[in-house]
Formats: structure tokens, sequence, C-alpha cells
């Protein structure tokens, strides 16, 4: 068995860095950029008013000036003003030339064409300077999930399409002859398939493009045809059947068909029998099949295998520090992860944490991470956790 740490690495070797593909400004979001992109134009393009009031070229208190003209949003005043004259400037206009200052409306009295400036007024000059904000090459930098303000600033920038990395198709296969899909109704013994459907949300979440294909049955044949519709994969993910049992296919039959081997058995608790390697083309994983088992090695292999191939820092999952608001006791020889949830202001571990209880993994919020052979842990002592919510 190796660690979890040299887990992460093999695969992290394993992954292989994908395309890029150029989409849409409305479709970019929730991609990751895969190429820096520029602004094309200043932000302003011009010096423009921050407020309603008056352009002039200087603001002196109890000074009497001719108004002028007007300049609105999309609207400019194309003359200049000169010393004693006014132009009504609204917020966003572009300020006309010869104009240093912008005397808010609140700061002047009007009487037909003049205007006389207050004798307090702001000191400030409400404008925006050209550039102010981003300038002709300026850049947002590869290597980020595009949010919302990112998709507003390159609008800005007047980037219409974006360098995004393509999506890993990921290839999920269930196996055993106990499966059934949910719908169907299964025999006397037989369990309905769930693995799948989980780990395929998880990869949308994660920006991929999951298929899902059918359970392969405990045999060279079935198992050969599921590989065969996984062509194109950038992914393989299987889920059961990577033990040592005998009716465990993939791990007998995989090498057969293909399947390089790069390491198999983790020291983890849950998710031991798991094995990695490449399949062709593609990379593949081997997930062992008890249900919680599976979802757990998805948030702590696939999840970040996944992140690599988008473009993003090969590293592993994230995790946060908090404390416990009930004991632990010493943890075992492998590194464990425990569903948890949030209580108290803390966590407290699920008493059971049997690797076939679903209800158990719905109901949690978070696992606690706990190192090899790790002694006792007390109420109010600070443990590192996975967020899974």
């Amino acid at each position: 068995m190796i660690s979890v740490s040299d887990a992460l690495r093999h695969l992290f070797d394993l992954a292989r860095p994908l395309g890029v593909e150029t989409v849409p400004l409305l479709q970019a979001h929730g991609r990751v950029l895969a190429q820096d992109v520029a602004a094309t134009r200043n932000q302003p393009p011009f010096d423009g008013s921050a407020m309603d009031g008056y352009a002039v070229t200087e603001i002196e208190p109890g000074a009497r000036l001719r108004v002028i003209g007007e300049a609105a949003a999309g609207h400019g005043f194309d003359h200049s003003v000169t010393p004693g004259e006014a132009v009504r400037i609204f917020t966003g206009a572009p300020v006309p030339k010869g104009a240093k200052a912008v005397v808010i409306q609140e700061d002047v009295s009007r009487d037909g064409d003049w205007i006389t400036i207050c004798d307090t007024p702001e000191d400030n000059d409400h404008i925006r300077p050209a550039g102010g904000d981003f300038r002709i090459g300026d850049r947002v930098e590869a290597g980020r999930v595009i949010g919302p303000n990112d998709i507003a600033l390159m609008a800005s920038m007047n980037i219409a399409e974006v360098p995004v990395a393509r999506r890993p198709v990921v290839a999920l296969i269930s196996t055993g002859d106990e499966l059934v899909m949910p719908g169907e109704t299964p025999g006397p013994d037989q369990i309905i398939a769930s693995n799948t459907f989980g780990l395929h949300a998880l990869m949308r979440e994660l920006g991929a493009e999951p298929r899902l294909l059918p359970i392969a049955k405990d045999n060279e044949a079935s198992l050969k045809t599921a590989f065969e519709l996984a062509g194109g994969a950038d992914l393989i993910v299987t889920i059961g059947g990577a033990s040592v049992g005998d009716h465990d296919v993939v791990a007998k039959l995989a090498p057969q068909l293909g399947f390089d081997q790069s390491f198999y058995k983790v020291a983890m608790r849950p998710g031991k029998p798991l094995m990695a390697g490449r399949f062709g083309a593609a990379m593949m994983i081997g997930l062992p099949g008890n249900p919680v088992s599976a979802m757990v090695c998805g948030h702590v292999f696939v999840a970040p295998v996944v992140r690599a191939m988008l473009g993003l820092p090969a590293a592993p999952a994230p995790r946060k520090s908090v404390t416990l608001t009930q004991d632990l006791p010493a943890n075992g020889p492998r590194e464990h992860y425990m569903r948890a949830r949030f209580e108290d202001g803390g966590l407290v571990a699920f008493g059971s944490q049997d690797s076939s209880l679903l209800s158990i993994l719905g109901k949690a919020d978070a696992l606690i991470v706990r190192a090899p052979r790790d002694g006792v842990r007390a109420a109010g002592e600070v443990v590192e956790y996975l967020p899974i919510r």
C-alpha cells in the first residue's frame, strides 16, 4: 500500500493537460481560463464625470458662471470650457475640454443660464480619469475558474470570445452482477447502482463532461464492451471490482484489455482498494465499490485529477481547520476520512463510519482527516477537514 500523498503524486503524473477551445463570453462562466486575455481599450476611455453637476475650469466659492451647454452619457459636449463658463454634466458623461473639475449640483444655485457656486463646495474634482480602471494591454491571468465578476470585467475589456481549457470527458463505469439502475426493479440479490450517479454530479460540479455508461457485469465480455464504449474519454473511472476477490473482474481483466497499472491499494480508510494507471490514451482510476468509499475517493483523488486536467494547480483537495466539539478515539494505521457534521461551532464525527452507509454521508458536512496512528483527540482541539458541501 502507498500513502494518500504518494497516490496523489502518481495520479498527477498520469494526468495529461487537455487542449484549449474558444467559447463566447456568455458561455465562459465556470470554465477555466486557459490563456491570458488582454483589454483592447482603456476604461474609462475618457475623463468622465463621477457625479451630476457642472463641468468648470476651477471650483471657486461664490463664482458666477454662464452655462454654455450640456454633456450626458453617450452625448458629449463638443466645445471647450473657458474661465467664467460651465457645462451641465451628468454621471458618466465625458468631461469637456478645458474643464478641470465637476462641481456637484447640490453645491450650486441656478438662475436661467447662470450658476453660482456656494461658499463651501466639496473639495473633490469628481472626475474619473481615462484608464483609471484598466488600460489597453492589462490582463486577466489564466489558471482561474471564470466567475461572474470575471465575465463583467472581460466584457468591459471588449473581449467577446474566451480561450478556455477543454472539459475532460470522464467515463463512469459501475461493475457488478448485483447492480441495477435507479428506477428498475432489483432482483432479490440485487441493489441499486448509486456511485456513478454521485460521481456524475461531482464531475459536473468540477466542470468535467461525465458520461454514464451501462453497468458492466462480472464477466470479460461485458467489461470489454464497457471499455469500448468509453472510447474517446480522457479519464475512465470504474467503480467496484478493484479488489482481489473471485468476482472482482476489473483488477483481473483490465490488464488483459490494455490497462497499464501505476499503483494499487492506498493506506486510507475508507477506500483502500484503489488503483490507477493508463488505458490506452485515457487515464484510468479504479475506485472501490462500497458507496461511501467511492464517493470519498471521488473527493480525495478524482476531483484533484480533474482540476489538474483543467489546468488548475495539481494540488490535493483543499483542507480547512476547525475545533472538535466531541472527543475522538485514537486512529488506526491508515489515514482516515471521517464523516462529520457542524455542531456548536465545530465538527462532531458520526458514531458509525461504516463504508456502506450513504445515509451518514448524506448528512455529513465534512470529512475529518486523521493521520495514521493519530492519538486521542479531545473536544476543543483543532483538526483538519475536507468540506464536502
